[in-house]
C-alpha cells in the first residue's frame, strides 16, 4: 500500500479557519505588520471602524479579541463589519491568551475556540451576524451615558487649550498660501477613495489646497493628486508619498512624544510639530480655518451619530466637536459636493449646444433669400484681403 494514502487518511483536514498568529495589545502596531492569511490576535474593547476596515484591507482570515469587541457602552461598528465579509471573530478571550499565543506561531479558530495544533490555548464566544444585532440594539441604551462623558471630556479639552480653539494659537505657520482658498482634507475613512474619484471634477476645476491625513496621503499620490500638506503620524505613509514635496505636520502630544518623529529625521524630511492632544483630522481642520480658507471640503470623515461615538472619536478625541463647530458654514462633506458638481452644465454640453446654434444660423441664411447676397460679399471681402497679401510681398 502506498504510503502518501495512509497519511492522508490518517490526517484529515480539520475543520475552522487556520492562519499564522500576529499578537500585539497596540492595534497600531500590529496593523502595520499583517499579511494576508494572518489570524490577529488583539486587546481591544469596543473594536472600531477604522480598525474593523484596516482589518479588512489587510486580508486577515480571522480575529481573535482577548476584550469583549461590544461592551454595550455604545454601538460601535467594526464587530458587524468584520462578520457581515465572513471573517470569524472570536470575542473575550481573555488578556491570558496575549501571553500564551506565540507570535508566528499557526493558529485554527473553530466554534469559539482557538487551537495551536491539536491544543485548545483559548476559547471565547463566536460572533454571528445575529448575535451582533441583538447586543447592537442593547448597546444602544448606553449611547446616553455615552454623550454625557463625551460632553464632560470636550469641556475638559477647552480648558486645556481654549486658546488654540479659540483664537488659533499654537497652531503652526505653513509655507503652504490657503488664504482665500478653497482646501480639501481627506482623511482615511471609510469609503475615501470612491468619494476622492467622485471629486476629480471639482478637483480639476477649482485647484483647491490638498490636505492628507495619515495614510490617506498615499490614496492622494496613487489617485493621481499630489498633496500639499500631509498631517498625521509618519510610520503608516509611504517613503515615496513623503518624499512627495508636501508639507508635513507631525502631531506631537507634548515637547517630549512625538510619533514618527525618528523616521522623518532618518529620511532627512523637514517637518512642523504642532502640539495638541486632538486628533490628526482635527488638527488637519484647524490648520485649515487658521490659514483662513475659504471653503474646506473634507473627505473620508465620520458624519453619523455611531460614527461619532465610535472609538477615536468619543472620550478620547474631545477635539472633534468644537473644531466643526468652529468651522462652522464653511466645513462641506466631499458627498455633497460632489453631487452638486454632477448637476452642473459641462462644457461639453454647452460647446455642442453653441454649435447647434451656429448651425441653425447657416442653414437659415443658406435657404433664405439673402444668402446669396451674403454669400458675395464674403467672397469679394477674402479676394480682397488676398491681393493685399499678395502686394505686401511682391
Amino acid at each position: 500500500m502506498k504510503l502518501p494514502g495512509l497519511l492522508s487518511r490518517a490526517h484529515p483536514p480539520q475543520p475552522g479557519v487556520t492562519g499564522i498568529a500576529r499578537v500585539d495589545r497596540r492595534t497600531g502596531d500590529l496593523l502595520r505588520r499583517l499579511s494576508p492569511g494572518d489570524i490577529v490576535v488583539l486587546d481591544q474593547l469596543d473594536l472600531d471602524r477604522a480598525t474593523a476596515d484596516a482589518l479588512l484591507r489587510a486580508e486577515v482570515v480571522g480575529v481573535v479579541n482577548a476584550s469583549p469587541s461590544i461592551s454595550g457602552r455604545f454601538p460601535n461598528l467594526g464587530p458587524e463589519i468584520l462578520v457581515d465579509n465572513g471573517i470569524p471573530l472570536i470575542d473575550g478571550v481573555g488578556a491570558e491568551a496575549l501571553r500564551v499565543i506565540k507570535e508566528g506561531s499557526r493558529l485554527r479558530l473553530h466554534e469559539g475556540g482557538v487551537y495551536a495544533g491539536d491544543r485548545e490555548v483559548a476559547r471565547g464566544t463566536r460572533q454571528t451576524p445575529e448575535s451582533v444585532a441583538d447586543q447592537m440594539i442593547e448597546a444602544k441604551a448606553g449611547m446616553s451615558a455615552q454623550l454625557e462623558a463625551f460632553s464632560a471630556n470636550t469641556i475638559e479639552f477647552l480648558r486645556r487649550e481654549r486658546t488654540m480653539i479659540l483664537d488659533g494659537l499654537g497652531v503652526p505657520e505653513l509655507p503652504v498660501p490657503m488664504r482665500g482658498r478653497q482646501v480639501l482634507v481627506v482623511a482615511p475613512g471609510n469609503g475615501h477613495a470612491d468619494d476622492l474619484r467622485a471629486l476629480r471634477r471639482y478637483i480639476g476645476e477649482h485647484r483647491p489646497v490638498i490636505i492628507g491625513v495619515e495614510t490617506a496621503a498615499d490614496t492622494l499620490r496613487l489617485a493621481g493628486h499630489r498633496p500639499d500638506v500631509i498631517v498625521g503620524d509618519p510610520d503608516g505613509i509611504s517613503t515615496e508619498t513623503l518624499r512627495g514635496g508636501a508639507q508635513l505636520v507631525l502631531p506631537a502630544h507634548g515637547e517630549a512624544r512625538t510619533p514618527g518623529l525618528s523616521r522623518v529625521q532618518d529620511l532627512g524630511i523637514h517637518a512642523v510639530p504642532f502640539v495638541s492632544s486632538g486628533n490628526s483630522e482635527d488638527l488637519a481642520l484647524l490648520l485649515a480655518d487658521t490659514h483662513e480658507a475659504s471653503l474646506v471640503v473634507t473627505v473620508g470623515f465620520q458624519a453619523t451619530l455611531r460614527e461619532f461615538l465610535d472609538r477615536g472619536r468619543s472620550g478620547s478625541n474631545p477635539s472633534t466637536f468644537l473644531t466643526r463647530l468652529r468651522l462652522g458654514s464653511r466645513l462641506v462633506d466631499g458627498k455633497a459636493v460632489a453631487t452638486l458638481h454632477r448637476s452642473r452644465v459641462s462644457a461639453l454640453a454647452v460647446t455642442l449646444l453653441v454649435a447647434a446654434a451656429v448651425l441653425a444660423i447657416v442653414a437659415a441664411v443658406a435657404v433664405s433669400g439673402v444668402g446669396a447676397a451674403y454669400g458675395d460679399w464674403v467672397t469679394g471681402v477674402v479676394r480682397s484681403c488676398l491681393s493685399w497679401l499678395r502686394g505686401l510681398f511682391a
